[in-house]
């Protein structure tokens, strides 16, 4: 694969002020496909980010993951000289992508206002746990807060046990691609408009974010009275669906249309199940949950997890074994689509090759590369404030000096 020298968002930079992974994820779509980002840094101290799941070396591996393809600056916005510069570099900048406290940008003087008075064609979108207006918008939002007052938590486990947590950042991924539709729709209809009259910006929340993929979860209790409880991992009236034990693993099965469900029953030897008229129905299929459940465990845990995958794949049932890291680091398919893709990072002073994950979507049938990791703190604030403002090189010396960049 080649580095693309550019990319499909060649010609936009966007202005990251932005720690974690909700306004970094946004920026890090916009990186992937050619956009310039100028990741803002704390001087000193950077992303919090970089010092989370961290086992060796300086930087965290999560970090250079999320921070991929962008330029970290560092900059004091605490200081008058750190705010200037936003202001200076809002000026050059087509999109700002911001994850602080609703409010917080407006007491450091660098609000939507100023923003719009140093750059009239600026979007801006704010990501925050529960967004700028409502009488929850000064609440402090982290991730897994959302995603409990979202209702993600608490369909999520066991009936007879507290509700869990994904190990992986639902919500702040959520918010990070509903930031980067809500900044690409302002660039369109700027666009389309030939002006830049609105909108100018988005108001992305944590918990909204998580709402959006619990589907019917308020029609339902309006409709039927059902509140939605945990159900161990599957869908409520999704039978049979779920993960199924194997001899040395599992497999996760999808048999809940009727069609597949058919195919599936026979695979595992039911045919008596297959051809039951009264299972032809969703709602039948789900009152008889464990028994269609007893069926498909007592066939897969016979079965090794590869060979389930490859007798119930052949007869037309989506399946897949349940992967872990290792696995997926070595599957044929992620390598064969540039879904891992091997990059020179330090993590003990010495380079090393580090897997990471690939770009999504794929364009015209290509992976689009990865160009670097995410950066060293403040390894591109000469280039940017040097270059792209023309600071003297004495200014950035005097700035350094005292701890503003």
């Amino acid at each position: 694969m080649q580095v693309p020298e550019n990319g499909p968002l060649h010609g936009i930079r966007v202005l990251e002020l932005g720690n974690f992974i909700a306004a970094p994820m946004a920026s890090r779509i916009f990186a992937d496909f050619g956009a310039e980002v100028v990741k803002i840094e704390r001087p000193g101290v950077g992303d919090e980010l970089r010092g989370w799941r961290r086992r060796r070396g300086a930087t965290s591996m999560m970090f250079r993951t999320i921070a991929r393809n962008k330029r970290s600056v560092t900059l004091d916005l605490r200081t008058d000289e750190g705010r200037a510069i936003i202001l200076d570099l809002a000026a050059k900048s087509n999109v700002v992508i911001e994850n602080f406290r609703p409010g917080t940008l407006e007491r450091w003087g660098i609000g939507p206002d100023q923003l719009t008075a140093a750059n009239p064609d600026i979007v801006l979108v704010r990501i925050s746990g529960y967004g700028q207006t409502g009488p929850y918008r000064e609440r402090t939002g982290f991730g897994g807060v959302a995603e409990a007052f979202g209702g993600l938590r608490h369909v999520t486990g066991y009936p007879d046990r507290q509700s869990v947590r994904a190990a992986a950042p639902i919500a702040d991924t959520l918010a990070g691609l509903h930031g980067a539709i809500g900044a690409l729709i302002m660039l369109l209809a700027k666009a389309r408009q030939g002006d830049h009259s609105a909108p100018r910006v988005a108001d992305v929340a944590l918990y909204e974010s998580v709402f959006m993929a619990m589907e019917s979860l308020v029609p339902d209790y309006d409709a039927y009275g059902m509140v939605r409880e945990r159900t161990a991992g599957n869908l409520p009236g999704v039978v049979p669906s779920g993960v199924y034990p194997c001899d040395g693993g599992s497999v996760m099965i999808a048999g809940n249309s009727s069609g597949v469900f058919g195919r599936l029953m026979q695979a595992v030897g039911r045919g008596d199940l297959a051809d039951d008229p009264e299972l032809a129905d969703g709602d039948q299929r789900f009152r008889r949950e464990a028994e269609l459940d007893d069926a498909i465990s007592s066939w897969t845990s016979q079965r090794r997890p590869r060979d389930v995958v490859a007798e119930l794949g052949a007869a037309g049932v989506p399946v897949g074994e349940v992967y872990d890291a290792v696995q997926i680091a070595e599957d044929e398919h992620y390598n064969a689509r540039g879904m891992l893709q091997s990059l020179k990072v330090t993590v003990d002073g010495e380079p090393e090759e580090v897997r990471f994950p690939g770009v999504v979507p794929q364009l015209d049938g290509e992976p689009t590369q990865i160009r670097w990791a995410g950066p060293e703190l403040g390894q591109h604030t000469d280039e940017i404030l040097g270059g792209l403002l023309q600071l003297p090189g004495d200014q950035l010396d005097d700035y350094r000096a005292r701890s503003i960049i």
